[in-house]
């Protein structure tokens, strides 16, 4: 069966594109109890974005840690038990932030329809009800939250997404104004989540034409980005990794990953990891799986003076790395499109901890 995926209904780009947010949530602000909710990176807290955030009297904001860890279940879980409690249910959810801000939007948009623990619906089409409109605001690029199926969640037994047609953004507003607060580092491993997506996305059994038009695009716009002559941080190349971003996150959405995110969804469990920090570690050790792809890797690696520590695992017990693997082990869609679906008959956990010992 090919898959039959739905897109985000609408999409507003541009510089500024941000001060049009007000006037887009006006047609939605009396649904459900007429109010809405803003889910923001504590990182704006009292500083200039968060100042033009269009909250009205009766709105809910949150600023939401996510710095040391990524989302979780009970996070998602105490953020909806607060807000039916206190207002009743939200008009509308609005994550403004990276990857890890508009996986939570887009959960708790689900969650404050459908009863029990969002650990409940990990897993593909286990949501019960449509949830309510939301819209994502990336100020980061590459993660591809803003048009992913997805909403990725850590919870007590395992990292994994909320996902079905309900979890995909009513709105996206792509303001690439909003990336240049940024750090280097930052700047570079969710760049790179992009990439290695495009790279996934191309190196496996479900790789396709409608894949390849977005995966390339998005490569050749990173390529310019990160090792072209006016490569760096840039508004004209903020410009182009936020439309990156995009096209790598549809890419994506009619392939699938591989043997990069398996690892790194291990590293981000047992570990909390951030996740595009940890595809990087993984990626650049997988040249079996993804070839010249790595080496190109390296030279952007070095281009941008990034900070991508070696030797890591010598720190790790091997209580870690085994189960670091058992997560990586039991994500069996991202080994059937890197390996083949007779992946089982080829590859043990034994090979996983093989891998996790090289970073």
């Amino acid at each position: 069966m090919h898959k039959n995926f739905k897109n985000i209904d609408k999409i507003v780009y541009g510089k500024g594109a941000f001060n049009q947010i007000d006037d887009i949530l006006a047609a939605k602000r009396d649904e459900n109890d007429k109010f809405m909710v803003f889910i923001v990176d504590k990182y704006f807290e009292g500083k200039e974005l968060a100042d033009r955030i269009p909250a009205h009297d009766e709105d809910m904001v949150f600023f939401e840690d996510i710095d040391q860890y990524e989302p979780t279940t009970d996070q998602v879980d105490n953020l909806r038990d607060k807000i039916l409690a206190e207002k009743g249910v939200p008009a509308g959810i609005i994550g403004i932030g990276g990857g890890s801000i508009m996986d939570i939007a887009k959960a708790l948009s689900l969650m404050v329809t459908n009863e029990g623990s969002s650990q409940l619906y990990q897993g593909l089409n286990l949501v019960k009800k449509a949830g309510v409109y939301h819209m994502g605001v990336p100020t980061v690029a590459g993660t591809g939250a803003e048009c992913s199926m997805t909403a990725v969640l850590t919870g007590p037994v395992k990292k994994l997404g909320l996902k079905c047609d309900w979890t995909v953004f009513n709105q996206a507003v792509l303001d690439p104004e909003l990336l240049s607060t940024v750090d280097t580092n930052q700047w570079f491993y969710t760049g790179m989540d992009c990439y290695i997506h495009c790279i996934e996305a191309e190196s496996g059994l479900y790789f396709n034409a409608y894949s390849k038009a977005y995966g390339d695009q998005a490569l050749a716009l990173c390529r310019e980005v990160y090792l072209g002559d006016n490569a760096g941080q840039n508004l004209e190349n903020d410009e182009k990794l936020m439309i990156a971003s995009l096209f790598g996150g549809l890419s994506l959405t009619y392939s699938e990953v591989g043997a990069c995110h398996a690892l790194s969804y291990g590293l981000s469990k047992i570990l909390g990891t951030r996740h595009g920090y940890a595809n990087c570690l993984a990626f650049y050790h997988l040249e079996e799986f993804y070839g010249d792809a790595v080496n190109e890797f390296k030279s952007m690696i070095e281009k941008h003076n990034v900070d991508l520590p070696q030797g890591l695992s010598k720190e790790w017990s091997e209580e870690t790395i085994d189960a670091m693997a058992e997560v990586a082990y039991n994500l069996p869609h991202m080994w059937n499109h890197a390996i083949g679906l007779d992946w089982k008959e080829k590859w043990t956990k034994e090979d996983i901890k093989k891998l996790y010992r090289r970073l």
